[in-house]
């Protein structure tokens, strides 16, 4: 059966219970980094170290969690190349809401000692794992369900309810240091973020169930004479991907989850006016992922990419300049972080999109998967680290603009090599 075989409200269900998942995943990564300051003191504060180590180590276990993620990209990849999409994606779930609900009942370091950031760094290393699965099979299943034409648009609604979650973790954040004390919020609000992850892993759930297979999968299943996956050809896929997608997870980190906590610890700005800027550009991002998905089913993904990514290059460094400077009120802030967020959103838009049709049916949700949450652990999981700790050691500021024109040039160089009609073909069983 072919995707222009189904009912139209079949298309709208997969996209929903596809990118429901990611919009928990991302809420939780989101309020994880927006609260980073907090969780640093209560968990990591460590007898005889300063705060900006315990801030360091907070980052080491938000990092750490991306470095699971590619283990959990191959384990459940391989489950949902094998028996499917949706058995795969209602397991991930059902777990991944556990393990962030649990986050929330961890006692702090005052009560326990070194097992609280014990407890939380394997709390984040089941949360990277479970995450790892669900990229792939989302991406997937929102692909391989979209209509002929429009795998772009799809495959943006997945990058759209990450920007969601963003807004959501960052929403909720402000929201609760709005209306409680900053004592309250060190000692108990932090909590509430993630425990709301339960009723929305509910609904998710729900949605996950009564969603069909889709038909690439049962296609590719009933061709039994089908030509077996080959490996050195999927790696080389996966290093490619990568590299594509490289300035994409640099710049969504820099400027969408850690920018709050530099705004604090290197421009000394208040935590507040750092919150709103961060909600700022993920209205930015936002805006920009639907349009750039569906400029690329007309253009071609190549081109809506390196057009991004050379922007990326150029402005990197002039939009941090213009945030550092003290003469730069809150308004002229804000519209240098929605630019920014709004070119990261042209990123989002097409990538998933361009991930999916780098690899055949029978190992799409493995090879996307893996590429996608390599990249994530290597160039998004270590942003908070890799531009702290640079800081840290040189006095230099300008750190995260290098770090974004440093991985834009890399992806340059591996989005040129895409073919301008890979968003006409059809999906390679």
């Amino acid at each position: 059966m072919s995707t222009s075989q189904l009912a139209p409200n079949t298309h709208k269900r997969a996209l929903v219970a596809g990118s429901i998942g990611n919009f928990i995943e991302w809420y939780e990564f989101a309020v994880y980094g927006f609260l980073a300051t907090v969780i640093a003191k209560n968990f990591f504060q460590l007898a005889g170290e300063t705060g900006l180590t315990s801030l360091i180590l907070t980052y080491a276990s938000f990092a750490i969690a991306f470095f699971f993620r590619p283990l959990g990209a191959m384990i459940f990849g391989r489950m949902g190349d094998r028996i499917g999409r949706k058995p795969t994606l209602i397991f991930v779930l059902v777990m991944m809401t556990l393990a962030t609900a649990a986050i929330g009942i961890v006692p702090v370091y005052a009560s326990i000692g070194i097992a609280a950031p014990l407890l939380i760094t394997g709390l984040r290393i089941l949360q990277g794992l479970f995450a790892g699965g669900e990229y792939g099979g989302a991406v997937s299943l929102m692909t391989e369900f979209a209509p002929r034409g429009k795998r772009g648009l799809y495959g943006a609604w997945q990058s759209f309810t990450v920007a969601l979650g963003l807004l959501a973790g960052a929403g909720i954040v402000a929201l609760l240091s709005a209306v409680m004390t900053p004592e309250a919020l060190h000692d108990w609000g932090w909590r509430i973020p993630f425990f709301l992850a339960l009723p929305m892993g509910i609904v998710a759930l729900w949605l996950r169930v009564s969603m069909e297979e889709t038909p690439s999968f049962v296609q590719q299943q009933a061709q039994s004479a089908a030509a077996p996956a080959k490996v050195a050809e999927t790696l080389k896929a996966i290093i490619m991907g990568i590299g594509r997608v490289m300035v994409w997870s640099a710049a969504g980190y820099t400027y969408l989850v850690i920018m709050p906590t530099y705004l604090q610890s290197a421009l000394h700005t208040g935590f507040n006016q750092a919150l709103l800027i961060a909600v700022i550009s993920n209205i930015g991002f936002a805006l920009t992922i639907i349009p750039a998905g569906m400029l690329s089913d007309r253009i071609g993904r190549r081109t809506v990419m390196i057009m991004a990514t050379v922007l990326l290059l150029v402005l990197a460094l002039p939009l941090l300049n213009i945030l550092q400077a003290q003469d730069s009120t809150l308004a002229v802030k804000s519209a240098v972080v929605l630019v920014a967020g709004g070119l990261v959103g042209m990123l989002a838009g097409p990538g998933p999109a361009m991930l999916a049709e780098m690899f055949p049916t029978r190992v799409r949700y493995t090879g996307l998967g893996l590429a996608y949450s390599l990249s994530n652990a290597l160039f998004s999981g270590c942003a908070g680290l890799i531009i702290t700790g640079l800081i840290k050691e040189t006095g230099n500021v300008d750190i995260p603009a290098w770090y974004v024109m440093a991985t834009a040039l890399v992806s340059m160089l591996a989005l040129l090599t895409l073919n301008k009609d890979d968003h006409l073909r059809e999906f390679e069983k």
